[in-house]
């Protein structure tokens, strides 16, 4: 209870603190910065340089309570197919704005449920996006998958349009958490799903899961690895129930009394790092896992792991294009969000302009401080040689706040002359030492809690 005891004392239960897969955090964006500085910094793109593309399919035949995703539900086609026509008509306002010879290195579509869309519109949408940003030879194209919204034809059509990595969303198979959540998945449907994309030769498997659900318990949850472990998965996220219920309205549904508390979500996340690691995989940052040979893995160990709206990833693109409502592009002078409600973002493309609508200018002191904060979140470590490397002198901004974080989290970092580093015990609370090194702290914003 020692080790309990200290981290709450530091925060762990009661902090709520961005996840900082961008810096700086959306809330943070304005709308000052919309659609004439998008065109503006994809026009001065590189060519040179491959980019990646986030597509985002935001439908689904059912809301899960849990999730605070931009989704809308639908019943029918036809809101989905008229969606794809707008996307096509964003991708040629792109192919007006690029400069020529621009090419793709990574694709991911995510959601909502992109398997929602029948083969028809699969290929349709893989080829208009390859018109417009030809792939490199080895790109990659990962799609998130829900398992009751999919079948063998669906991906045939994924993987004929170059699909090779798949992430599965399981959260917990034990059926009264599912039923707490609105997500009912059997586990002999997400079997027959993994069999379906190893058949078609997917190589390299995602499965999603949440901690501090509803009911969730040491049993449970101890269940739920276990049969996630039959499926061999080759990557696995972990990642913590965010209750948000002030942003996402149908998280109203769920009982918060049923929600483990601070220490049981605690002790949830440890159960499932340890089964992780005993399995064979190598942990990857506070909430990723992926066995020793593959490519995130490596990265990790070489340094080279980055952070992005996806979570950990090992893509190397500096640039990534964002479609759809609510889609956010990374470009190098900083970020630009899509018009987040469907009917919006709609209006917007068919007005023939792009659908930006807020966004942000990095400014040099935020790129500094969004690679410090990256290097915590993947290194666990702050590099001041690799910093003035790139960035020269960075003592009036960066040493100041690393004495601050020496001093306030002493049992659990270690400062030396070139190095801050987060100790193996104190990775919990990465997320809280890293946001002693955000400047954007908009007033009222509920960020999720850390542990």
């Amino acid at each position: 209870m020692k080790q309990i005891d200290r981290l709450r004392s530091l925060g762990l239960f009661d902090a709520r603190v961005p996840r900082y897969t961008s810096y700086p955090t959306a809330p943070v964006f304005s709308p000052e910065v919309g659609a004439a500085h998008q065109v503006k910094a994809l026009a001065a793109l590189n060519p040179d340089e491959p980019v990646s593309v986030y597509l985002h399919i935001p439908f689904c035949e059912r809301l899960c309570w849990f999730c605070a995703c931009r989704t809308q539900g639908t019943k029918t086609l036809s809101p989905v197919e008229s969606y794809i026509g707008t996307l096509e008509q964003e991708l040629a306002l792109l192919k007006d704005t690029l400069p020529a010879g621009l090419r793709m290195g990574r694709m991911h579509w995510g959601g909502g449920t992109p398997t929602i869309l029948p083969p028809h519109l699969i290929h349709r949408l893989a080829q208009a996006v390859r018109a417009v940003i030809p792939p490199t030879e080895d790109h990659e194209f990962s799609v998130e998958i829900d398992p009751t919204m999919v079948d063998p034809d669906k991906i045939a059509a994924l993987a004929q349009e170059g699909m090779n990595r798949a992430s599965i969303g399981i959260q917990d198979f034990d059926p009264k958490v599912q039923q707490a959540i609105g997500r009912i998945q059997p586990f002999d449907v997400t079997r027959a799903c993994v069999e379906d994309l190893r058949a078609a030769g997917v190589h390299s498997l995602n499965a999603d899961l949440v901690y501090g659900l509803p009911h969730q318990d040491i049993a449970r949850m101890d269940d739920t690895i276990s049969k996630v472990l039959e499926l061999e998965p080759d990557r696995l996220a972990l990642f913590g129930y965010a209750h948000v219920p002030w942003v996402s309205k149908r998280q109203q549904l769920i009982d918060e009394e049923a929600l483990p508390k601070e220490v049981e979500r605690y002790e949830l996340a440890k159960l499932a790092a340890q089964r992780f690691k005993d399995a064979g995989f190598d942990a990857i940052g506070i909430d990723h896992f992926a066995r020793s040979g593959d490519t995130l893995a490596r990265a990790a160990r070489t340094g080279h792991l980055r952070r992005n709206f996806q979570g950990y990833t090992d893509d190397t693109c500096p640039t990534l294009i964002g479609l759809g409502a609510s889609s956010i592009s990374r470009l190098p002078s900083g970020y630009v969000q899509n018009a987040p409600a469907t009917a919006a973002y709609i209006q917007r493309i068919e007005s023939g302009t792009l659908a930006g609508s807020r966004g942000h200018v990095m400014t040099e002191e935020d790129l500094l401080r969004a690679r410090v904060i990256e290097m915590l979140m993947c290194d666990f470590r702050i590099n001041r040689p690799a910093l003035r490397q790139v960035f020269g002198d960075t003592s009036n901004i960066v040493d100041p706040l690393i004495a601050q974080v020496a001093t306030r989290f002493s049992d659990y970092v270690e400062l030396s002359e070139n190095y801050l580093d987060i100790s193996r015990a104190g990775r919990p609370l990465t997320r809280i030492i890293a946001s002693w090194f955000d400047a954007h702290v908009p007033d009222g914003v509920k960020y999720s809690q850390a542990s």
